[in-house]
């Protein structure tokens, strides 16, 4: 499938910060907070999606702030990793993480021990995006719709496999959901990110994958198929991607909000004052933009607006984890 999407380099990342930056984004009234680098863990790798978004606010941030912007890849354990270091070592008053809600709505279902209990050790500040996850087939693969791609896998039961981000990972939660819609079979391949499992599906290790709209890129360069959106209508930015739903294969909805957290010790202030710096930034049209060619819906909520969002996300995925017994390695 064609696609009109173009996937941000190093000059495009300059250009829209410098863009962000003259449209208005004055500093903070350059207040004693941060008087220090402000250090951003994302809990998944280069190039994945929370990496990319944070990596395009993070020089008009910077300026918002009057302070250099650090971002700190820490991926592992479905954001567990990455989640700990923030707790452990974010007693600065300027140490921020940014990671998958399924943090909060997954991992405590998921993982016998958790190192953090979000709902304790951390607070929320803003939501950064909210993002769809796209189905992606290997492109040696002899199906070119999601109809043809089911017939072929229930004509080939247990040949199939899929990856994911890692388990738990909202990835991993949908395709165990399409798999029972669909009533077909795949071995469930677990990755450290979004970014390794696409590579995996580009390299035939698994033959397909549920994947954010980083992976415009790869489809419109022929490297892999896209066959549908798992999310309850069509984004704007993919109009002309057919959902799961649509295509006759049951109610697989599973977007994924990237949340921005602090330490619970964290002043208010300065969630207050991270949470409007943020917000101010996702709503100017070239975030917007850009955002939109990588797959990323930006939402600027507040604090107790971030949490109403999770509030809901663990109602509809608690008895999804529970019923498909999705456990930790």
């Amino acid at each position: 499938m064609a696609s009109r999407f173009h996937y941000p380099g190093r000059r495009d990342l300059l250009a829209v910060a410098g863009a962000m930056t003259m449209v208005g984004t004055p500093a903070l009234s350059r207040a004693a907070w941060p008087d220090k680098p402000v250090r951003v863990v994302v809990a998944f790798p280069a190039g994945g999606l929370a990496d990319v978004l944070m990596r395009l606010l993070a020089p008009p941030l910077s300026e918002a702030l009057g302070q250099p912007v650090i971002i700190d890849n820490r991926s592992g354990a479905s954001g567990n990793v990455a989640a700990l270091e923030v707790v452990r070592n974010g007693s600065d008053g300027r140490t921020f993480l940014v990671n998958v809600t399924t943090l909060e709505s997954v991992n405590p279902l998921m993982f016998e021990r958790m190192p953090v209990q979000p709902a304790l050790d951390l607070q929320h500040v803003a939501l950064l995006a909210n993002t769809q996850l796209f189905l992606v087939t290997r492109p040696t693969l002899a199906t070119d719709t999601l109809a043809e791609f089911v017939a072929y896998a229930k004509a080939n039961p247990g040949k199939l496999s899929y990856g994911s981000a890692g388990n738990g990972t909202a990835p991993h939660v949908g395709g165990e959901l399409f798999k029972q819609a669909a009533g077909i079979a795949a071995a469930h391949i677990p990755y450290r990110g979004a970014a390794p499992a696409i590579q995996g599906v580009m390299a035939g290790q698994v033959d397909y994958a549920l994947v954010p709209g980083t992976v415009f890129p790869s489809v419109k360069a022929g490297k892999l198929k896209l066959l549908a959106v798992a999310s309850r209508r069509r984004p704007s930015y993919a109009a002309d991607v057919s959902t799961i739903e649509e295509a006759g294969f049951g109610k697989v909805y599973v977007d994924t909000p990237f949340a921005v957290y602090a330490p619970a010790a964290m002043p208010a202030v300065n969630v207050a004052r991270m949470n409007q710096a943020l917000n101010r930034l996702l709503v100017q049209p070239a975030v917007r933009a850009r955002f939109a060619e990588v797959g990323g819906e930006p939402l600027a909520l507040s604090p107790a607006e971030v949490r109403a969002l999770v509030r809901d996300e663990i109602a509809l995925f608690g008895p999804i984890v529970k019923a498909l017994g999705i456990r930790a390695d």
